[in-house]
């Protein structure tokens, strides 16, 4: 064997042995599951991102967060970051976070309109009573079969907020706590917010945690349309509910979701310092 070619075959081996090494400290960075479940209701497959605490035992019991617009490139990733750092320097216990995966936003998150121009701005519009079938039917009754739970929540922003407050104001027992930002209520000519009285008068007064919030740079009519549901919400006279309302002075509709979040969680968790 010549010189060259000795010195040749060793870079080889060096190269090799060097990327074998790599490959064998290359691990995957895992934060949860990513489930596929069956809806009957959907007729279709839906995408669970769930994350589970760093020290998950299946054996404990933890709060559920349902988190809408729950894809991996919408608000899965940023929100569960936040979760862990509430369950690391907060008094938040340990909880699990269900992303649920978007199909159709638009037409899972908002009712049934008869106005021609919403219609024809979104085609697929109005079946949110088929995606709360499905939350309360379906999903919520898997997950319990998966996890040992306790409380849960439900986090929605913009149409996400409107299909949040339709379940508190329809079905408020599905959930224990509501985080409702930038509620997109000017939907359908702010029909809900006008029934929002009548519906809340059937409503018994279990314990709730309710919290709005809205950017100070959103459109004027966002504004008003979460104002007023907090005015609603407060003079309800639910002795049970805690509701919660925050001007977000520097946010807009794009940028208000993850601040916003922060400071409600601080509403329930504050800060304590260590003894």
């Amino acid at each position: 064997m010549t010189k060259k070619l000795l010195i040749f075959c060793s870079i080889l081996f060096t190269f090799y042995f060097m990327a074998f090494a790599q490959t064998n400290n290359v691990k995957p960075l895992t934060i949860g599951e990513i489930r596929t479940i069956n809806s009957k209701i959907l007729n279709e497959d839906r995408t669970l991102n769930i994350y589970l605490p760093q020290n998950f035992d299946k054996t404990k019991s933890y709060p559920i967060i349902y988190l809408l617009d729950g894809s991996m490139n919408e608000d899965f990733i940023h929100v569960t970051g936040l979760i862990q750092f509430f369950n690391q320097m907060y008094a938040m216990p340990e909880t699990i976070v269900v992303g649920i995966a978007n199909i159709d936003r638009k037409k899972d998150f908002t009712f049934h309109t008869d106005l021609k121009d919403l219609q024809k701005d979104y085609p697929t519009t109005g079946h949110s009573d088929k995606f709360i079938g499905f939350l309360e039917k379906e999903l919520k009754p898997y997950i319990k079969s998966q996890f040992k739970t306790t409380n849960n929540y439900l986090f929605g922003q913009s149409l996400g907020g409107l299909l949040a407050t339709e379940i508190l104001l329809k079905k408020p027992e599905m959930f224990d706590n509501y985080f409702i930002i930038s509620p997109s209520l000017w939907w359908d000519d702010e029909s809900l917010l006008k029934q929002a009285n009548q519906l809340l008068s059937k409503i018994p007064d279990t314990k709730k945690f309710i919290y709005v919030s809205v950017g100070k740079g959103e459109h004027p009519v966002m504004i008003k349309d979460a104002e007023n549901l907090y005015d609603i919400l407060k003079k309800s006279n639910k002795k049970n509910w805690t509701v919660e309302y925050k001007m977000m002075e520097t946010d807009n509709h794009a940028t208000i979701l993850h601040r916003s979040l922060y400071e409600g969680l601080v509403k329930l968790f504050p800060y304590q310092e260590p003894k």
